[in-house]
């Protein structure tokens, strides 16, 4: 599973689980809470018709007073409110009153009078002067069916004389509970599609600068120089760490390859000149003095071109500053080329084909003339004496043709790497390899690439700015 995928679940995950245990502590906390405001507002309702109640209960004509007759009056209302949006048509109280022995009295509904209610809680407990109301299910298993009663008791001269009792069916404020719960399920979705776009959006930060840093890393293993990715927080604190590490691992890396490789290349033509110095001791005819004395000379300026070539790619893998580049019409940069004869070698013919007439390129000229001189070396030293070696120039890229032996194909990929070289065509001399590690250095400063391949005949070396 990709990192991002994992993120995103986990976040998901983390997410969708506090949101399903919040809402449901909200839904649950609904109904109790409603039916907890209701009950207060019973309890106030039932005291003031308690005290409304007194005299007539005293009199003994609570059932044909005016207090029964102002409760009938009630029930009988025409109303039509609206309530935040909900419509109220009917009005929904029950009231019953029953004497000090727990007998009904009086009931709104005419259905419990001359009933015994002395052992329900809320007629029980008011009689023993505690608070007393209950909840009654009409219909078993159906808590919709819930009818809420609160009591109160009715006094007289400091006795209690009845209670009185208001009821109030739960379904009437079902609705309310409903539609309460709705908007908190509605609330908790938009939270939770909301909590998934922001993780997928910080999911997708991440993985973008994760992302960025293996780029780098990547480009970093391939051998290139690039830029440290701008990254902000602690992910960009990450990439400057391995930045600055990345540097001091190449120093000391640089410094070991360096030592190890010219060491290797030295070897050669140190021996050789040890071998000729020794001979060169001995009495030695006029002809192998001569020989000697030019090996001396040869595997000295083999040494000094090897040195040479290593501080020019020396200078270029360490340069830090960026490439000047102008705008370079390929007729007039490669014009010195053309009378210079290929770097002044007779025994090869240059040939420089532009197309169309006014290509050119945007490079450094120093770095460009460095890498042309480089392939054109190189291109020389394979190519058959009196053969063409051919400068190919279009918009942004040029192609150095030699009509050579070419090189196995298993070497193609190493063209390019500091000391790797084939032999060349006489058997005997090999190069060094730094000239085309140079021309690769050089593009990539450029941010170009180096291509190399079989022509058969010949090797083709293309550019590409």
């Amino acid at each position: 599973m990709r990192l991002g995928i994992r993120l995103l679940f986990g976040f998901f995950l983390v997410t969708g689980l506090a949101a399903f245990f919040v809402l449901r502590v909200f839904v649950a906390e609904v109904k109790p809470s409603v039916r907890e405001v209701m009950e207060d507002m019973m309890v106030d309702t039932a005291n003031i018709l308690a005290e409304l109640a007194s005299d007539d209960v005293a009199a003994g004509t609570v059932a044909q007073g005016r207090f029964a007759g102002h409760v009938r009056n009630y029930a009988r209302r025409p109303i039509d409110a609206k309530i935040w949006g909900m419509a109220k048509q009917s009005l929904d109280f029950r009231v019953y009153v029953t004497d000090a022995g727990g007998k009904v009295l009086f009931d709104s509904e005419n259905m419990a009078v001359g009933q015994d209610y002395s052992r329900w809680r809320d007629v029980a407990l008011t009689l023993r002067g505690e608070y007393g109301a209950r909840a009654t299910r009409e219909v078993q298993q159906d808590d919709r069916s819930s009818v809420m009663y609160v009591a109160a008791p009715i006094t007289h001269e400091g006795k209690t004389i009845g209670v009185l009792t208001v009821a109030k069916p739960m379904s009437t404020i079902q609705a309310f509970i409903d539609r309460a719960e709705r908007k908190i399920l509605l609330s908790g979705l938009l939270l939770l599609v909301l909590s998934l776009a922001i993780g997928v959006a910080v999911t997708l930060w991440v993985v973008w600068s994760i992302r960025k840093l293996r780029r780098y890393a990547n480009a970093v293993g391939q051998g290139e120089k690039p830029a440290v990715p701008q990254i902000p927080g602690e992910l960009g604190d990450l990439a400057m760490a391995v930045d600055a590490m990345r540097l001091k691992l190449e120093g000391h890396e640089y410094i070991e390859d360096y030592v190890r490789a010219l060491t290797h290349e030295l070897k050669s033509p140190l021996a050789a000149i040890r071998g000729a110095g020794e001979l060169l001791q001995d009495e030695l005819p006029e002809n192998a003095r001569r020989e000697f004395s030019g090996q001396v000379l040869a595997q000295s300026g083999r040494m000094q071109a090897l040195v040479d070539r290593m501080l020019e790619l020396t200078k270029l893998e360490q340069r830090h500053a960026q490439v000047q580049r102008e705008r370079l019409s390929w007729a007039g940069f490669l014009q010195s080329f053309e009378l210079a004869g290929g770097a002044g070698r007779a025994q090869h013919v240059l040939k420089v084909v532009i197309s169309p007439e006014h290509a050119g390129v945007h490079a450094e000229p120093g770095l460009l003339g460095l890498a042309l001189s480089n392939l054109l070396e190189n291109a020389r030293s394979f190519a058959p004496e009196g053969s063409a070696i051919t400068l190919e120039a279009g918009p942004d890229v040029i192609a150095v043709q030699d009509s050579g032996p070419g090189v196995a194909d298993f070497a193609l990929p190493r063209l390019g790497e500091r000391f790797f070289s084939t032999v060349r065509p006489d058997g005997h001399t090999k190069g060094s390899g730094l000239g085309l590690a140079i021309v690769r250095q050089i593009m990539l400063l450029h941010g170009g690439r180096m291509v190399v391949r079989n022509t058969q005949p010949g090797l083709r070396v293309e550019l590409h700015f």
